[in-house]
């Protein structure tokens, strides 16, 4: 089987002036499931993220362990990351890597490259590794790369219903983050909002949420292992000119955001945002859900064809990959022709 590795740096907002030419976009949320992620920042990213440390050891006079610093100035730019692609915010997730793997030390984070503990669930494919918890030997997923446990956290949550309440917030409203993932059922410790906000107010973690709402460029480059010869194709852009549909298919409207605007960035019409929203007119409101696209049949089928992949019907009809799996208890990628898939 044919296996992606998308390798994203990121960095901070160049002149919204540059004319570069975008050779080709590859859409995050639509890369399958299993597929292994790796992020590497740029200079100016390490660069932001080490003067925010400086500065948090500068104004504290609270204990700071060295060990979370390592963490934070490691993973920083793959949570700033995730939260430019998903809106989670950066400080929620470095405060749950850093609660869930001690700081990366923890067994599964330093055998598996499972920073969150994530269990394997109904569905996955990807490695495994066995790991006592609630109960003996339970299983959890292994990655080969960090930032594909950062990727799979991410997809973890804007993927399940439970937790598109979260998605309502302001994208730095960590507070509201850290109560709302306790009330959907994230973890079952009472304490455990107030210990993602200790860590998010004593290491500063909001300060990355800032620096990612200022914006940023992105070079992505997508390289296919084959046993043909290695393609790479880059992607240099200052500004996306067309976003990424969320995984979700929903679209939280922000304080300047307008049925113009959100058709522009989303590539739909107006006339279809008002139909499949049921809207009168063109009035919106700040933290409205909006739905990006129509509504499917409520019994809709699929009959898979000759050369049909899950990846290529997934994007045929706005879905991921792992939503076709979970909806049709799909335990692999294989497909027969003929074979009957629900889509809703």
């Amino acid at each position: 089987m044919k296996k992606i590795f998308v390798i994203v740096a990121i960095g901070l907002l160049a002149s919204c002036g540059s004319s570069k030419k975008v050779a080709k976009t590859t859409p995050k949320q639509n890369i399958p499931a299993d597929t292994e992620v790796k992020v590497t920042p740029t200079r100016e990213t390490v660069k932001e993220v080490k003067k925010v440390i400086k500065d948090t050891q500068k104004n504290t006079k609270s204990y700071l362990s060295q060990k979370t610093l390592d963490y934070i100035e490691e993973f920083a730019p793959l949570a700033m990351e995730e939260m430019q692609t998903y809106k989670i915010p950066a400080s929620i997730t470095l405060a749950q890597g850093i609660l869930e793997s001690g700081s990366g030390t923890s067994t599964l984070a330093s055998k598996s490259n499972n920073h969150f503990g994530i269990k394997c669930h109904r569905g996955w494919t990807g490695k495994r590794v066995y790991h006592d918890d609630d109960q003996k030997g339970e299983c959890f997923r292994k990655y080969e790369y960090a930032a594909t446990s950062y990727r799979d956290h991410s997809t973890f949550l804007v993927t399940r219903s439970r937790y598109l309440s979260l998605f309502r917030l302001r994208e730095d409203d960590y507070k509201g983050w850290a109560k709302g993932l306790k009330k959907a059922g994230y973890a079952t410790d009472p304490k455990y909002p107030q210990k993602l906000v200790t860590y998010i107010e004593k290491y500063n973690l909001d300060a990355y949420d800032a620096i990612v709402l200022k914006g940023k460029v992105k070079t992505v480059a997508v390289v296919e292992e084959t046993s043909q010869p290695t393609k790479v194709v880059t992607t240099n852009t200052t500004k996306v000119n067309k976003a990424v549909l969320p995984i979700n298919g929903m679209h939280i409207v922000g304080k300047d955001d307008t049925l113009y605007s959100i058709s522009r960035t989303y590539g739909v019409s107006i006339d279809e945002l008002k139909k499949w929203n049921d809207l009168d007119d063109n009035i919106i409101h700040k933290n409205q859900v909006l739905k990006l696209r129509k509504k499917r049949n409520q019994n809709q089928v699929y009959i898979v064809k000759k050369k049909d992949t899950l990846y290529s019907i997934a994007k045929k009809f706005g879905l991921t990959v792992l939503e076709l799996k979970q909806i049709n208890d799909l335990q692999n990628n294989d497909l027969s022709i003929g074979q009957e898939l629900r889509i809703n």
